[in-house]
């Protein structure tokens, strides 16, 4: 454990649950902030850490801290990350980084001004499947990639947006901020930026739940020439059923899937076989539902690592303003059904 390194986490929902853990084992928590006061003093009393009620005094109380872990509504990570970066604290925000490029612009340049850490959660890359192929694509192993398919078939109920944040345009933002960003991370960090973009979504079984889409079909045309599909939905009858990524190559064809982007399901690679994969972790479990593949020790060891002894950074937040500018304008160009 690296007990120099203290961390605080604002937000004391799901989320916070796997970053309080994961804190707990590799350094020290040393205050949670929530406005529901028994969400905070729950999680403190589990991790004899300080509660409190408010960000701000939190943030003006806890002056040993080093670095606050930003677990709140994806609405409000611009603000409670900038508040954070300008009282002198390294951030750790979870996914969406902001609902806006620009507000993740400006996270930015508070970060630069005061000359702190942002880090940008993309657990996904640490999948042991995903930092195989990527490693083939920089290898140059698949040739020109000539397209790819991305398709996210899960599952949220009634329940999983009951009396929640989540469904709101203001605070959640579309199911491709909340559900799926991970999976377009992986499209930017593996493919490259995309130059166009057409898409057809609507909320197709969610009427009167949630205030966006829960289906999509997305094509894009990435800067390098490939061409892509998205394929999404929250509409999974009971349970998720996938979370697949497939590349088409000159000199070869990938698939990662599973209900997570955790297995490797099919290759065909001229003279080359991905083998002996670790077995990853299991997916972040939160009862009726899973989500992405729980890697938040891997994503606090690089944490760490960056700050004691300074690491390369595993997400850089520019990348995590990438994702959030590519699900813009998939919104932006998308036909409401």
């Amino acid at each position: 454990m690296s007990a120099s390194v203290k961390i605080g986490i604002i937000g004391c929902g799901r989320i916070a649950q796997r970053h309080a853990e994961h804190i707990n084992n590799k350094a020290l928590l040393v205050a949670v902030c929530d406005i529901d006061p028994g969400k905070a003093d729950a999680l403190a009393v589990k991790y004899n850490a300080n509660p409190y009620y408010s960000v701000e005094d939190m943030l003006a109380s806890e002056t040993q801290m080093d670095v606050v872990a930003i677990c709140s509504p994806n609405g409000l990570h611009a603000e409670h990350a900038i508040k954070a970066l300008n009282k002198g604290y390294h951030v750790l925000c979870e996914k969406p980084m902001a609902l806006t490029a620009v507000d993740c612009g400006e996270m930015i340049k508070a970060a630069e001004r005061a000359n702190r850490r942002l880090f940008a959660i993309k657990q996904n890359r640490f999948n042991p499947p995903v930092e195989a192929v990527k490693r083939i694509l920089e290898e140059g192993r698949l040739g020109k990639v000539l397209s790819i398919q991305l398709s996210c078939f899960w599952n949220r109920n009634p329940d999983y947006y009951h009396n929640s944040w989540k469904g709101t345009l203001k605070l959640d933002g579309g199911t491709l901020y909340t559900q799926f960003s991970h999976f377009i991370d992986l499209l930017y960090w593996m493919i490259g930026d995309v130059k166009h973009v057409q898409a057809f979504m609507g909320n197709l079984a969610h009427q009167g739940i949630i205030e966006f889409e829960d289906t999509g079909v997305v094509i894009l045309e990435f800067n390098n020439g490939a061409i892509g599909t998205i394929n999404y939905t929250v509409n999974s009858y009971n349970k998720n059923m996938e979370g697949s990524l497939t590349i088409f190559g000159e000199k070869g064809t990938v698939k990662i899937g599973g209900q997570y982007l955790n297995e490797l399901e099919y290759q065909q690679i001229e003279g080359y076989v991905i083998d002996d994969l670790p077995e990853g972790n299991k997916a972040n479990n939160y009862g009726n539902y899973q989500g992405s593949m729980s890697n938040h020790d891997k994503v606090y060891d690089n944490l760490i690592e960056v700050l004691c002894n300074n690491a390369t950074i595993s997400t850089s937040s520019f990348e995590g303003l990438k994702t959030v500018e590519i699900i813009e304008r998939i919104y932006r160009a998308a036909v409401k059904l």
